[in-house]
Parts: structure tokens; C-alpha cells; sequence
């Protein structure tokens, strides 16, 4: 069950989240080359990634940033890209290109450092802009509650997209997010889970005054928690590609 697409269209071009992905995109695409390399990449990551043990030693500050732009494969790059190019232009569109730029740096570090005290003594190098999209998922969630998100939920052979509440979807991704960050162990790897948690809690948190700015539950009350402005309409369209009927061939064709 993941999220495709919301039914919030922008007030207008979201440049700031079109330029973080083709950031993270054309960094990925940089040193894919070496990723099958195991000394490369390991080395690679020592100089980039953000490893909690450095911090604690009073090293590598600069990972707390430069490891929000790598990731470790395709599916990474990926999802993380179609989550900030669903909820990344409605928040740009509330704070503006600048403060949400800002905006963005702010939580990803936030989510970085929410990693490092759940295991600062960790060797395990992190690495994901997924701190910082949880930082966005969460400004939308306190702008827009009740914006539509469809969801594309897979089971064996059957999918069907459903829309949904953005409140419901992010809220159980954040409620996993930190059931998984209490029953993993940071130290083996695997999902940053508390990074998910901090950067989502830092984007309320960081969001909350320009929402109050927009007048807070009076806002919630002028919009019940929806889009300010009309929402996009998906329809199913029939396809122009022409039905060509099958007959049985009889012995003279």
C-alpha cells in the first residue's frame, strides 16, 4: 500500500521540488557506476553518508546534509521521489520557494540527528532524502488533513487505487515509522526509522507557524481541511486503441 498521487493541484510551479529531485537524481547517477564496487562505494559512503560514530567524535558535520541527497539503489531514489513530488508543491506553495528550501535543509538535518541519538556510537552509514520528505509529509499534514491521496494497494494479484484522507495515510505511516524504530536495532541497518519519525514530527513542528500565520483552527475551519482551492478529478478514460473481435477461422481462410 503506497501513496501514487493526492488530488491538490498548486497554486503554481513547485521550481524548489523540481530542482531537489533532479539534485538527488543526478547525484545518484554520479557514482551508480561504482556502486557494485564494494571498496568504492564503502569508501564513498565513509566520506558522505552520514555515520552516527563520526558525529560523536566530533566528525563529519557536513554528512548531516550532503547524506540527504544519496541513496543506496533504484527503489530508494524512487520512492522517495514520487512521495516529494506528491506532497512537495503544496508545501512549497504555503511557504514559499525560499522558506521552504529552508524549510527542507531544517528537517533533514533534524530527521539526521534524531538517527544519531537513537545509536550515536553506531558504524552503520545513513543515507536517504527520506528525513527530510518525512519533514514535508508532515507540514501537509497539518495544512491539508482532508486532501485525497489515492493509494495503490496490492495484494498477490489484485490492485485497485482507492482515495483516502491525506490525515489516514500519514498517520499510519508515521504510527509505523515509530513502531519500527522501537523494535528495531539501529546498529544492524536496515530502515532509519527514527530519522522518518524526526523529520516528520520537525515538519509540524517547524510548519506550525506559518500555519498559524494562515489563522491555525480558523484556517482548518475555513477550509475543513481541505485544499484552498478546487480539487483535480480523476476520471477513467476509455482508450481509443480499437476493439479488433475474434472469429474462428474456418477451413477456407
Amino acid at each position: 500500500m503506497f501513496p501514487i498521487r493526492d488530488h491538490n493541484p498548486s497554486g503554481g510551479t513547485p521550481y524548489v521540488t523540481y530542482i531537489l529531485m533532479a539534485a538527488n537524481i543526478g547525484i545518484f547517477l554520479s557514482y551508480f557506476g561504482i556502486m557494485e564496487d564494494a571498496r568504492q562505494i564503502n569508501a564513498f559512503w565513509m566520506d558522505w553518508a552520514l555515520i552516527p560514530a563520526r558525529l560523536d567524535h566530533g566528525q563529519g558535520t557536513y554528512t548531516l546534509v550532503s547524506s540527504m541527497f544519496l541513496h543506496g539503489g533504484w527503489m530508494h531514489l524512487a520512492g522517495n521521489m514520487l512521495f516529494l513530488f506528491i506532497f512537495g508543491d503544496n508545501v512549497e506553495d504555503e511557504m514559499g520557494h525560499l522558506g521552504y528550501l529552508l524549510f527542507y535543509v531544517a528537517t533533514g538535518v533534524i530527521a539526521g540527528l534524531a538517527q544519531y541519538v537513537s545509536a550515536p556510537v553506531s558504524n552503520v552509514p545513513t543515507v536517504g532524502a527520506s528525513g527530510a520528505i518525512a519533514g514535508v509529509m508532515g507540514a501537509y499534514l497539518l495544512f491539508y488533513p482532508k486532501a485525497k491521496v489515492d493509494i495503490l494497494i496490492i495484494f498477490i494479484v489484485f490492485f485497485r487505487i482507492f482515495p483516502i484522507p491525506a490525515w489516514i495515510i500519514l498517520a499510519v505511516w508515521f504510527a509505523m515509522q515509530f513502531a519500527g524504530g522501537v523494535a528495531s536495532d539501529p546498529d544492524t541497518g536496515g530502515i532509519a526509522y527514527w530519522a522518518h519519525a524526526g523529520g516528520f514530527l520537525a515538519g509540524l513542528a517547524l510548519a506550525t507557524p506559518v500555519w498559524l500565520k494562515r489563522g491555525g483552527p480558523g484556517y482548518w475551519r475555513r477550509t475543513k481541511g481541505h485544499p484552498p482551492h478546487p480539487e483535480v478529478l480523476y476520471t477513467v478514460t476509455t482508450s481509443r486503441i480499437p476493439k479488433v473481435s475474434r472469429r474462428k477461422r474456418g477451413p477456407w481462410t
